[in-house]
Parts: C-alpha cells; sequence; structure tokens
C-alpha cells in the first residue's frame, strides 16, 4: 500500500472515529425534533388553508353523501377545525408516520410511501446530476475568474454569471424547451424514458435515462451555478491575498501550487457548507424542470397533492423535504471535517 493510499485510509478512519460517531448521534437526536417540530408547522399550515378534499367531490352529483360519509371516516377529515379535532387527527397520522405508515392518499388511492417512493428515485437522480454538473462548471470559473481579477475573462464571467442568476427559471425551461422542439429526435421533449424502454437492455435503460436527464439537467443547473461561481471567486480571492499564499509564493512555488493546493483547498470550505442546502433546494427548484419536461419526481406529486388538497401526501411530500435537508447538511458537515481535518465537528452549528 502506498504512502498516499494509507493517508486517506487513515483519514477515512479518523472520519468514522469516536468523535464523529458521537456527532452523528446528537445530530440523529436533534434530527427527532426537528422532525417533529417540522410535521406539526407542516399540519398546521395545511389544516389552516380553506377546505378539504371532500369540497370538490360534493360539486359532482354522481357521488351520493353516503359515499362523501364513508369517505370522510376513511381518511379520518371532519368539516370542524378546533383545535381537538386537529389535534387527534395529527396524533393517530403521527402514530402511523413513527411506525412507517405515512397515510393513505386521497387523490391516488394509494399509499403515500409507496408514491413517494416511486418518485424519489426520479428527483434523486435529476439532483445529483444537477450537483455535479453545476459544481463542475462553476468551480473553474471561479477560479478563473478570481486568479484573472478584473481582466477580460473575469469581467465576461462576471456578466455572465449575473444574467444566469437574474433568468427567471420558466423562461430557461421554456426555451429549452422549444430548443428540444426544434431538435428533436436528437433531444428527447420530455419523460424520463422513451416508449420502448421496458424493451431495451440494462445499458440502453441507463443512457435512456441519461439523455432524457440532458435537458432538465441543463435547466437547473444554468440558475444554479451561477451563485456558486460568484461565491468561488470571492472566496478565492479572498484567500489569494493572504500572508501564507504570498510566503508560498516567496518560496518560489509554483503558481499552480500556490492556487490549487494552498489556496483552493482552504476557499472550497464555504463552498463544502452550502452543499447541503442545496442538495434540499432542489427538492422545490426542480419543480419547474418536473412540470416543464413532465419529468415523474417529488416536485409534480407535491403540487398534485396541493391542488387536490390531499393532507397526506403533502405532509408526506413536505416531511421528505425535511429529511432531505438533514441529511444534506448531515453530509456537508462530514465532508467538511474530511476535506479540513482541522475543523471539529464539535464546533459546527
Amino acid at each position: 500500500m502506498t504512502l498516499a493510499k494509507r493517508n486517506l485510509t487513515t483519514q477515512v478512519q479518523d472520519v468514522l472515529a469516536g468523535e464523529t460517531s458521537l456527532y452523528i448521534l446528537k445530530r440523529s437526536l436533534q434530527a427527532i425534533l426537528t422532525l417533529l417540530l417540522a410535521s406539526i408547522l407542516c399540519f398546521a399550515i395545511v389544516q389552516l388553508s380553506p377546505g378539504n378534499f371532500l369540497d370538490t367531490l360534493r360539486q359532482n352529483p354522481r357521488i351520493s353523501p353516503e359515499r362523501i360519509d364513508e369517505l370522510k371516516k376513511l381518511f379520518g377529515l371532519s368539516d370542524t377545525k378546533d383545535l381537538p379535532t386537529l389535534a387527534n387527527q395529527y396524533w393517530k397520522w403521527l402514530i402511523q408516520a413513527i411506525q412507517g405508515n405515512l397515510g393513505l392518499s386521497m387523490h391516488y388511492s394509494q399509499p403515500v410511501s409507496l408514491l413517494i417512493g416511486q418518485r424519489i428515485r426520479a428527483t434523486l437522480e435529476l439532483a445529483l446530476a444537477s450537483i455535479v454538473l453545476t459544481w463542475a462548471i462553476a468551480i473553474p470559473l471561479g477560479i478563473i475568474g478570481a486568479v484573472n481579477q478584473n481582466k477580460f475573462i473575469d469581467k465576461f464571467l462576471r456578466v455572465i454569471s449575473y444574467t444566469a442568476q437574474g433568468f427567471p427559471s420558466f423562461v430557461t425551461a421554456l426555451s429549452l424547451l422549444i430548443i428540444a422542439q426544434i431538435c428533436y429526435p436528437l433531444l428527447p421533449v420530455g419523460g424520463r424514458t422513451s416508449i420502448n424502454h421496458d424493451q431495451m437492455s440494462a445499458i440502453g435503460q441507463l443512457f435512456d435515462i441519461l439523455w432524457h436527464m440532458i435537458l432538465p439537467t441543463i435547466a437547473l443547473t444554468i440558475t444554479g451555478f451561477a451563485g456558486l461561481q460568484r461565491i468561488t471567486r470571492g472566496e478565492l480571492l479572498d484567500v489569494l491575498r493572504q500572508d501564507y499564499i504570498q510566503t508560498a509564493r516567496a518560496k518560489g512555488l509554483s503558481e499552480n501550487r500556490v492556487i490549487y493546493i494552498h489556496a483552493l483547498r482552504n476557499a472550497i470550505n464555504p463552498l463544502v457548507t452550502l452543499l447541503g442546502f442545496e442538495f434540499a433546494s432542489l427538492l422545490s427548484g426542480a419543480f419547474i424542470a418536473e412540470f416543464f419536461f413532465n419529468w415523474p419526481g417529488l416536485g409534480k406529486l407535491i403540487l398534485a397533492g396541493v391542488t387536490a388538497k390531499d393532507i397526506y401526501l403533502v405532509m408526506g411530500s413536505l416531511m421528505m423535504g425535511a429529511v432531505m435537508l438533514i441529511i444534506g447538511n448531515l453530509f456537508a458537515d462530514l465532508l467538511l471535517k474530511f476535506v479540513d481535518p482541522r475543523i471539529k465537528l464539535a464546533d459546527l452549528k
């Protein structure tokens, strides 16, 4: 085993050692309280909205009052929204949720956990692809801008960044959809898979999904890379002004070594912290891309639940967003510890 591999193995073991285990346990206990408070808040917001799922059904003359009463008992709904009634309804949902049952969707007549399980994969595919592409574009452009501060290339990249950041997401999605229609069949117009997806081989199915991911991933990346590029440029410029960077240059180190080994390693810490929030924000941000490109993710599922006033579907989807935020932040903290072993997890808030 080489020295580099030994160092990497030792670093991984340190991350998984006592301090990290205690930190994960502490964050897990905090996550339970966070999810409890988030569920109460979500339930209150949903219930404060006027009406319920049955109001739309009452307008349908084909549905008898007896059937309405049956559905009311099945879903545990009530026309009154006093505190005891709502507290009892929330308590029943909480007991079921602890057991892994998020309730029955009123709109789809299927278990909420099943619906989320079917959609979460598509959303994660889009989110992870967008994060990878965003970082692959933003970090190099931020470095180029910082190294060439106030030069033409830096000013040009800043113009691109400001333009992309101020461009509405729905305009970006519509523009890409128009391009897809013009370039069809080179680019897919929408959906996650082709009609003959099931008849393809495993490799063919993988490339089919990747092919359909091109446009929605680009739509998310255009609105996401601009802010990260500006932060990268600003952080790297701040580090490059530090005394130890000037000392490294005075020792005769190459400029590439100074930038990529000494400066970038310290400048990237704040970016890693943002990774957790970026991962969670894609749950809501991906909605526009999912809507325009007919991507079967959680964004469309939440919209359907809100439109139909499906309380259990909305609650389950919002709780999934809270879980993604907690997991994303925990992952970002552990990654920050891995990148910079000097950081103490106990000092992270």
